[in-house]
């Protein structure tokens, strides 16, 4: 009778497969699960399997550790910006 369409929504990516190993070495694809603040993004955002999250979660903190990916809030809030230096002039007496 009535043509309903599926509102329902897939829960996990099509772009990674279930046997997708992250790498903590491939940065891009870590950084694409933080958020703005340097935040590991949640599952039901990320829209990965639990064993995927899992996963991601641990190469991320294993790039962090190696200072891959930058570890904090305070390291996002200044890794974008160049550091100020003054514009005075400094000499020597």
């Amino acid at each position: 009778m009535f043509n309903k369409k599926s509102s329902h929504r897939s829960k996990f990516r099509p772009e990674y497969p279930a046997d997708y190993q992250f790498d903590y070495k491939d940065v891009t694809t870590l950084g694409r699960f933080l958020s703005e603040g340097g935040k590991i993004v949640p599952a039901r955002i990320s829209k990965l399997s639990a064993y995927q999250q899992r996963a991601a979660t641990k190469q991320i903190k294993k790039a962090r550790h190696l200072a891959l990916l930058p570890n904090g809030m305070q390291a996002y809030d200044l890794y974008p910006r160049p550091e100020m230096i003054s514009p005075v002039p400094f000499s020597i007496d």
